[in-house]
């Protein structure tokens, strides 16, 4: 999170809050969601099945998904 700036909250759900962030390097505005469940490991994290779906997903209607 030390490569982005925090600009406003877009929305807060059961899973997570969605804020607005900002990339210092390169400007790039970006969505950054929160997680309120605690993961241990990063395999963990990636079997989520939001994960999986973005990865997979190319639409013009759905955020690509960064890291």
């Amino acid at each position: 999170m030390n490569r982005y700036l925090t600009l406003s909250q877009l929305g807060d759900g059961t899973y997570g809050t969605v804020v607005l962030g900002q990339r210092k390097d390169t400007g790039e505005k970006v969505a950054i969601k929160r997680m309120k469940r605690k993961y241990y490991s990063w395999e963990e994290a990636m079997s989520l099945r939001e994960v999986k779906s973005l990865k997979k997903l190319s639409h013009a209607n759905v955020v690509k998904l960064k890291e």
